[in-house]
């Protein structure tokens, strides 16, 4: 029955049902006034969604693809219009619209929050808000799986081959499997492994040290790489260095899509060491955290520093841990962030941390921003330029595939890439023009077009989303939005000869 349910029910179907993990945990605690907010609120939407399921099965498509693209533009845009109610009601505080931004931001996996302070609201709206975000980053692997892949859209346009086996395959996605089987086929596939990753980066973390509830927020947030956390900006995690350890070793799957890839007919491509995500992903993490360690090194020479050795482990572990967080889209800071500082007596450059944003993680992911697949590209198109100069003659090798990637997928990748700026001068712009400080507007901008919320305090530690104006947070949450499907998902949406069809 649910098989023949557009997308968007299916969606607000499964909203309806997350509503019962805070409610659970507010009964628990004796918070019967939360509890009650989220049964009552689960129970009418789910009844409303199987009213609109039902109504709308017997609906078919003419354009699969101009259907799906706008189905799930209008779920980024209309379901946190239902997962904002039990919040808005049980903070009195804040407005509807700021309400809207929290759950827009838990959705898209951004983690921008107007709490600057999580223990100023109950536990179960801390779970609320990590369960919005855990969703949020299903869905965006589901989208990647069977909406972005078949239509070339979502990074996938760089490894766009031209072979025979390749053509088949895009041929079976596009035509041979409908759109609506092909989406619960994903579904049915990857669901178990994002629950069970979940399942055992909490089970790991409790052994750890955490409480139950810290560690599913945080496993949650770690696969949808969200950000979130019901901790205070400066409170200890009690898994303390182990627990940051089984962070990092799970936001692997942030950096590669090996680790989520799925097919049709259900075989896995395991991750290796000649993907070039993630010897990108480790070339970077590599370099940016010996430059950062050399800088504070050299700072801590000149206090007479340098031989607390004890300091100097923790600066650098730190600083891997920070860079690899800020890779991935996550937004943690290691608890060993700010032993740099105090070792050395110097702040690491909030630019470098935003930097690292804009890169990305890997290509069908929940990471966001340009992703590391077309960094590759333009990275192999440079390496073959520079070869040209030499040996003007020369032919490159490698394969088909190969000489795709450094061709058209170079282009698109560059394309892309001017999109991607473009983007954010025009948002650092508009916010600018709202009364914000160019630094403000430029972190905004980058938080919000990359899904890192937490990246906007690298330049103000003390800035807080709530002291938006209604503007302001409008804008954010159409830049939040463009961010999570891509500027070229846009421009595919306004090609008008996607309507004609």
């Amino acid at each position: 029955m649910f098989r023949q349910f557009p997308l968007f029910s299916n969606l607000m179907l499964l909203a309806s049902g997350l509503m019962i993990v805070p409610g659970l945990h507010a009964m628990r605690l004796g918070d019967w006034d939360t509890m009650r907010a989220f049964y009552y609120h689960g129970i009418f939407f789910a009844i409303f969604s199987l009213i609109l399921g039902f109504g709308l099965m017997t609906w078919k498509n003419r354009n699969a693809a101009r259907d799906q693209l706008t189905m799930l533009v209008a779920a980024y845009f209309l379901l946190p219009l239902m997962l904002a109610l039990p919040m808005n009601y049980l903070v009195p505080t804040i407005s509807y619209g700021q309400s809207y931004f929290e759950m827009l931001s838990s959705l898209t996996t951004t983690g921008a929050t107007i709490f600057s302070d999580p223990g100023s609201i109950s536990e179960p709206l801390n779970l609320w808000r990590a369960s919005v975000a855990w969703m949020g980053g299903f869905l965006i692997l589901l989208a990647a799986f069977t909406i972005m892949e078949p239509l070339n859209l979502g990074g996938f346009e760089i490894e766009a081959s031209v072979s025979a086996a390749s053509g088949s395959q895009r041929r079976t996605f596009g035509g041979a499997v409908s759109a609506q089987e092909r989406l619960y086929h994903h579904a049915r596939l990857l669901a178990p492994i994002y629950v069970l990753l979940t399942g055992a980066l909490a089970l790991a973390l409790i052994i750890a040290g955490d409480r139950v509830y810290v560690a599913i927020c945080h496993a949650m947030s770690v696969l949808s790489t969200s950000g979130i956390s019901p901790l205070k900006y400066a409170e200890p995690r009690l898994s303390g260095f182990v627990g940051e350890v089984l962070i990092a070793l799970f936001l692997f799957f942030a950096l590669t899509r090996k680790g989520f890839s799925v097919s049709l007919s259900g075989r896995r491509s395991l991750p290796s060491l000649k993907d070039p995500e993630l010897r990108l992903a480790a070339i970077c993490v590599v370099f940016v955290t010996g430059l950062i360690s050399l800088r504070h090194f050299l700072g801590a020479f000149e206090i007479e520093e340098q031989q607390n050795m004890i300091a100097a482990l923790q600066s650098l572990w730190g600083s891997a841990f920070t860079v690899l967080s800020f890779l991935t889209t996550f937004g943690f800071e290691s608890q060993y962030w700010d032993t740099a500082a105090d070792w050395s007596g110097l702040e690491t450059p909030g630019i470098l941390l935003l930097g690292l944003s804009v890169m990305g993680g890997g290509v069908a992911t929940t990471a966001g921003g340009v992703k590391l697949l077309r960094l590759f590209a333009l990275y192999k198109h440079g390496v073959r330029e520079m070869q040209r100069l030499v040996h003007p003659h020369s032919v490159g090798g490698a394969g088909v595939t190969a000489r795709r990637i450094r061709r058209k997928g170079a282009f698109i990748a560059w394309v892309f890439l001017m999109l991607f700026v473009i983007a954010i001068a025009f948002v650092t712009l508009g916010l600018g023009a709202s009364g914000l400080k160019f630094e403000q507007s430029l972190a905004l901008a980058i938080a919000a077009l990359t899904n890192t919320g937490p990246a906007v305090t690298v330049f103000d530690g003390e800035f807080s989303y709530r002291s938006l104006n209604a503007v302001q947070l409008l804008l954010l949450d159409v830049t939040m939005v463009i961010g999570r499907l891509e500027v070229l998902v846009v421009v595919a949406l306004l090609n008008i000869s996607l309507w004609r069809q």
